[in-house]
């Protein structure tokens, strides 16, 4: 759609990790990641103004959880990191 806003956030130490545990292989690349430091006031409004959210890190991940978009249900963790994609429609 022409109004849709895709955010790609992660925890900033997380940037050019490799992350291996049973069927998951990542890597947190900086190409894909790259962006601005927010803190979490401004990651709070870009969160609530994404339609597709991709967030990597525990960080990350709490910012959401406390507006109630997330739940641990909806949380992967690889290497103890959470992981979650949320899509609004």
């Amino acid at each position: 759609m022409k109004n849709d806003v895709v955010l790609a956030c992660c925890d900033k130490e997380l940037i050019g990790r490799n992350l291996k545990e049973g069927n998951y292989d990542v890597t947190i690349e900086e190409s894909f990641y790259r962006g601005e430091l927010v803190d979490e006031h401004q990651l709070k409004k870009m969160i609530r103004d994404a339609n597709s959210i991709n967030l990597f890190g525990n960080k990350a991940i709490m910012v959401a959880k406390k507006q109630g978009l997330i739940s641990d249900s909806d949380i992967i963790r690889i290497e103890g990191v959470e992981h979650a994609v949320i899509l609004k429609v």
